[in-house]
């Protein structure tokens, strides 16, 4: 959801304040929906939750456009928004947000490292004899929902060049401290330069999956993106220090270890790659890294 929730390990009670909000109703004919959602007051969210027609972003007038246009179609009134027979915007979209790749936490400095993603998705429902008698169409991911009167599918909105409809950065790493909930910096994770139609090597972020690893020494290690690198980060500062080149993208959170105590230090990724990212390389590598 785009939502850190700073919770008591022992109660479960909420350490930063957290209130229950109204959200927007009117779904599907016999579906009930909750009338609030709890909301984070601190810290804030992470990443947005509202695009507009004229927030559509494009590396043209043209697609600027199409994105523009898509946005204009659909239902719109942030992430807790149902789907609907229209088609609703999701934002973020289902994979974030922040993901399965949780945080990680820096208790000398009292921060905790997280990764986000910053991705709209389209989410419709369409009448199940509808679904089951008619086409599918490429690009979208359908989920049968047997017992219910529908099918849903789902896509992320991309423009006719693959990129996302909203401005960048589509990935970032935060750093939050832990006792007043104030984002302490928040940096792009990630470039698209093997994603997007043409060579782009601004850092923009990607969409990621996998979480932080954060040290004592003071360093973030991350994978997550999907532009096959690995990188560090000064959990202080958040200033990007080193990088590596992977076999694949790293959709993991890596591990330290030592084999011995006093021995020397390894830093482990899983390197796998993702089935639905079709420009992205596959592999089944995992990836040590240690100092000389």
């Amino acid at each position: 959801m785009g939502y850190l929730f700073i919770l008591d390990r022992d109660t479960g009670q909420p350490v930063l304040p957290v209130e229950e909000r109204p959200v927007p109703q009117g779904g599907v004919p016999g579906e009930w929906l909750s009338p609030t959602q709890p909301v984070p007051v601190s810290p804030p969210r992470l990443v947005p939750d509202r695009l507009e027609p004229q927030d559509a972003w494009g590396l043209t007038a043209w697609d600027r456009g199409k994105c523009r246009d898509e946005i204009a179609g659909l239902r719109r009134g942030g992430i807790f928004t149902p789907p609907s027979l229209q088609g609703t915007l999701q934002y973020p979209g289902n994979i974030g947000g922040t993901n399965w790749g949780g945080v990680s936490f820096d208790r000398s400095r009292g921060l905790i490292l997280v990764n986000q993603t910053n991705l709209p998705f389209i989410v419709q429902l369409i009448p199940r004899q509808q679904a089951e008698h008619g086409p599918r169409e490429a690009g979208w991911e359908y989920a049968p929902m047997k017992g219910t009167p529908y099918v849903m599918r789902r896509r992320p909105l991309l423009s006719p060049w693959h990129l996302p409809c909203n401005s960048p950065p589509w990935g970032t790493l935060a750093a939050v401290a832990v006792s007043t909930g104030r984002i302490r910096w928040q940096a792009p994770l990630g470039t698209m330069r093997e994603l997007a139609p043409i060579p782009l090597s601004i850092k923009w972020g990607t969409p990621t999956l996998g979480g932080p690893l954060t040290t004592a020494s003071g360093l973030t290690f991350i994978g997550a993106t999907l532009d096959r690198t690995f990188r560090a980060f000064d959990t202080e500062t958040g200033r990007e220090l080193w990088q590596a080149k992977l076999p694949a993208s790293a959709m993991a959170t890596p591990v330290t270890y030592r084999a011995r105590q006093g021995g020397r230090q390894f830093v482990v990724v899983a390197a796998g790659g993702h089935g639905k990212t079709d420009k992205s390389k596959l592999s089944d590598s995992v990836v040590a890294f240690a100092l000389p």
